[in-house]
C-alpha cells in the first residue's frame, strides 16, 4: 500500500525525514548520522513507491520484505518507519534510553523491522534465505536488501552473492549504499572496493547504477525488476555521506557524530533553506 503522493511531495519528505532523523540523534545524544542521512533518499522510496507493505497488517505474508544490513544507520529507518504509521513518532523521543525499543540497530521489537541487524554482513544472507523460501513457497513478494560500503569486506556477504546467484533468485535486490566512506576513512584507504560493479556482474549479479539522491532513478530501478530474468539484481547507488548538510557532506567525523546546539540549528537551517527551492 502506497500513499498517493506528487514527485514534489516526495521530495519534500526527504527533507522532512533528515530533519527528523537530525532531531532524534542531538535529542539522544547518539546515532550514525552520517550514513543514516546518505540513506534516506532510498529509504524513502522505498516506503513511498515500491515496498508492498501495508503498517496496520505489517505481518501479512504476501508483504515484501526490506532488511537493513546496514543496520547502525537506524535512525533513517526508524524516521521512515514512524513516517508511515508502524508506530507513533512520538516513540522515539527514548531513542536509545533505558529500556526503550528504540536502541542504536534495528530490532524485531520495533513493529516493521524485519530482522535484527546490526553485526555487518549478516543482512544479505538473511534477504539471500526469505528469497528462497518465497522461490519454494511460490509467492511474489519481493526482499530488499541495504547494504553499506564499509560492510563489503565481510566475506558473509561474498557467500551470499554467491548463493543468491546460483540459486537464481531475481526476488533479491541488494542496494548499496555507495558513499564511499566507512568509519576511519575513505574506502580506498581501508579497504578498496573499486569495481564493484564488474565484481558483481562477475558473481552473477544484473547490476544498475543510479544516484541515490534522485528519487526517479531509484523508484526506476527499484520498480521495473526484475533487471534480467534468472540473476538476483544489485542497485549501486552513488551517495554523499551526511547528505543534505554541507558541513556534515563527506565528512568522516560525521560517521557517528552528535551535533552541537548551534551545528543543529545550522543544519535545521539550511534543509529549510533546500525545503523552499523544491
Amino acid at each position: 500500500m502506497h500513499i498517493k503522493m506528487t514527485d514534489k511531495e516526495l521530495k519534500l519528505k526527504s527533507v522532512l525525514l533528515r530533519k527528523n532523523l537530525l532531531k532524534y540523534i542531538y535529542q539522544a545524544k547518539a546515532g550514525h548520522t552520517g550514513g543514516s542521512l546518505s540513506c534516506v533518499d532510498i529509504l524513502n522510496v522505498l516506503y513511498n513507491r515500491v515496498l508492498h507493505i501495508d503498517p496496520k497488517d505489517s505481518k501479512n505474508p504476501d508483504r515484501d520484505r526490506y532488511i537493513q544490513s546496514k543496520g547502525h544507520c537506524v535512525e533513517a529507518l526508524f524516521v521512515t518507519l514512524a513516517d508511515r504509521g508502524f508506530f507513533p513518532e512520538t516513540d522515539l523521543a527514548t531513542l536509545c534510553q533505558y529500556q526503550s525499543h528504540y536502541i542504536g540497530h534495528p530490532t524485531k521489537k520495533v513493529n516493521g523491522v524485519e530482522q535484527n541487524t546490526g553485526a555487518l554482513g549478516h543482512g544479505l544472507p538473511i534477504g539471500v534465505g526469505e528469497a528462497i523460501a518465497a522461490k519454494l513457497d511460490q509467492k511474489n513478494h519481493r526482499v530488499f536488501t541495504l547494504i553499506g560500503d564499509g560492510e563489503l569486506p565481510e566475506g558473509s556477504n561474498w557467500e551470499a552473492f554467491l548463493a543468491a546467484a546460483h540459486y537464481k533468485l531475481d526476488n533479491l535486490y541488494a542496494i548499496l549504499d555507495y558513499n564511499k566512506q566507512q568509519i576511519t576513512g575513505d574506502n580506498h584507504e581501508v579497504m578498496n572496493i573499486d569495481s564493484v560493479r564488474v565484481k558483481m556482474e562477475a558473481f552473477g549479479w544484473a547490476v544498475v547504477e543510479v544516484d541515490g539522491h534522485k528519487l526517479s532513478e531509484l523508484e526506476q530501478a527499484l520498480n521495473n525488476g526484475p533487471l534480467e530474468p534468472g540473476k538476483p539484481n544489485f542497485i549501486i547507488a552513488h551517495t554523499t555521506k551526511g547528505k543534505g548538510v554541507s558541513y556534515m557532506e563527506g565528512n568522516i567525523k560525521w560517521h557517528h557524530g552528535v551535533p552541537s546546539s548551534e551545528q543543529y540549528e545550522l543544519a535545521l537551517s539550511e534543509l529549510s533553506a533546500a525545503e523552499v527551492l523544491i
